[in-house]
């Protein structure tokens, strides 16, 4: 890996930190989903501070995001980090800035004494994958997500 820099974004990065969801949405085949807007990035990262975003930079141009918060393990009895978001931008894929943002967040989550960093992965994502699977990530193949949004989370907490 080269000698990438990184950096924590500001409030100010919140239209280039929508920039890499749309462009991720895009990838993953999702862009209608998309409703985050740079005013609600604003609250809910800076302001509200429920998610964190690191870049990675060649030079001063982010080339890559990582957007993390912290969970709890009850089995462990502390923090772990969940990766919400990685993507690096396509023309700067296969020189080491996934692998590095990851390193990073290891990283982080280390020094936080965190106990795990985890994420999920789309099943068809074979490249994503295979690279997981490379730096010694293990699936959680006995473990379904499920998730409430929209009406059915209203409907259900009501």
């Amino acid at each position: 890996m080269g000698n990438f820099k990184y950096r924590f974004a500001e409030p100010n990065d919140a239209k280039t930190i929508l920039s890499f969801i749309n462009k991720l949405a895009e990838y993953e085949h999702m862009s209608d989903d998309v409703v985050a807007t740079e005013e609600l990035l604003k609250k809910w990262i800076f302001e509200e501070k429920k998610a964190e975003v690191i870049f990675a930079l060649e030079g001063e141009k982010e080339v890559g995001i990582a957007l993390f918060f912290h969970n709890f393990s009850t089995f462990l009895g502390r923090a772990g980090i969940y990766l919400e978001d990685l993507f690096v931008l396509e023309e700067y894929r296969g020189k080491g800035y996934g692998k590095g943002l990851l390193k990073q967040l290891a990283k982080i989550a280390k020094e936080r004494e965190c106990g795990r960093l985890e994420w999920s992965c789309l099943d068809w994502n074979k490249p994503s994958i295979d690279f997981y699977l490379s730096i010694g990530a293990t699936p959680m193949d006995e473990w379904t997500t499920y998730r409430l949004t929209g009406k059915t989370l209203t409907d259900f907490a009501e």
